[in-house]
């Protein structure tokens, strides 16, 4: 079953589906900066165009182009900046 989820606005945008049982998100996020918090630990890929990210509790961005991924642990959060639409793949781990 697909689940659409809208935040910050229609800002970021994704169907949530499960795949091999894992939760899973296949998404969008408008240009612009957000803050995500997370429940469980998540891999987010990033499929199309660049995201800056910065997690919490750490100075630096780090910037992930297409192709790349980085993993969060649960019950933490992180900030993203995109300076395009870019399309990503989260899966909860």
């Amino acid at each position: 079953m697909l689940k659409h989820n809208s935040y910050f606005n229609g800002g970021v945008q994704s169907l949530g589906f499960e795949r091999h049982g894992r939760r899973q998100t296949m998404g969008v996020i408008d240009t612009g900066e957000f803050h995500f918090s997370t429940d469980a630990p998540e891999r987010m890929t990033v499929v199309a165009g660049e995201l800056a990210v910065r997690f919490d509790g750490a100075p630096e961005w780090r910037v992930y182009p297409a192709g790349t991924s980085f993993e969060v642990p649960g019950k933490s959060g992180f900030d993203v900046k995109a300076s395009q639409p870019t399309g990503y793949l989260c899966e909860f781990l």
